[in-house]
């Protein structure tokens, strides 16, 4: 998967977050949030290695994705502005009062559908180009990691090899359960096909049963 974690938080109150991987993301997305400047609306990337901290902050809500650098920009920024729509269309002001983690049994779920289908379909790149809505990112500048932690306070990030696989896997799932799905269906409706077939036999059958018993009697 492109996006492999993500996350969304009121300052540095972690809201709801999923992750696609085996990975220390988290513990390095709470280092960022602790110290991205200012509390002005901002959009700002990271890099650590090939992995890429894309951060989107607005109106006191801080969205964050983990992408492979091979992402690009686009994709991730309408990924975290896609997630803020959501986030304060289903909470709305409760955001500003919530406990830490108050949304992530819910939320959680749609941080990891709109993670693959940002990782996965070409719609959603499509999307947004028809939009133009993601002009902004052009200006966002990806500077290393080192400028918001400090040299001893940065972990090393750790991303399982397995991340593609998973994500892999977890596609394949989803297609293998659609597939069962159409699968069943299809029998279902063989199956009455095959039932409605049988009745209009035994009908037809019947009839001209019925109707060889009467014959003789009707020629006497």
């Amino acid at each position: 998967m492109a996006i492999l974690y993500a996350l969304v938080a009121r300052g540095s109150v972690v809201l709801a977050e999923f992750t696609a991987a085996s990975t220390n993301a988290s513990a390095i997305a709470r280092q960022i949030l602790e110290k991205i400047p200012g509390e002005n609306d901002s959009h700002v990337s990271y890099s650590q290695g090939r992995y890429i901290f894309h951060v989107k902050r607005t109106d006191g809500l801080t969205v964050l994705c983990m992408a492979d650098e091979s992402a690009g920009r686009r994709i991730p920024f309408a990924f975290l502005e896609d997630i803020h729509q959501r986030f304060v269309r289903t909470y709305g002001r409760a955001v500003f009062s919530a406990l830490p983690y108050g949304m992530n049994d819910e939320f959680s779920r749609v941080l990891s559908q709109q993670m693959e289908y940002y990782s996965s379909d070409p719609n959603a790149d499509r999307i947004n180009r028809l939009k133009g809505e993601m002009s902004q990112v052009r200006n966002v500048m990806i500077e290393n990691i080192d400028k918001v932690l400090e040299r001893g306070d940065r972990l090393e990030l750790l991303v399982d090899k397995t991340a593609n696989m998973q994500g892999n896997t977890f596609r394949f799932r989803k297609q293998t359960r659609r597939f069962r799905n159409t699968v069943w269906w299809r029998n279902v409706k063989l199956t009455v096909a095959l039932i409605i077939l049988l009745l209009i036999i035994i009908y037809v059958v019947l009839a001209f049963v019925c109707h060889g018993i009467t014959l003789p009697s009707c020629l006497k």
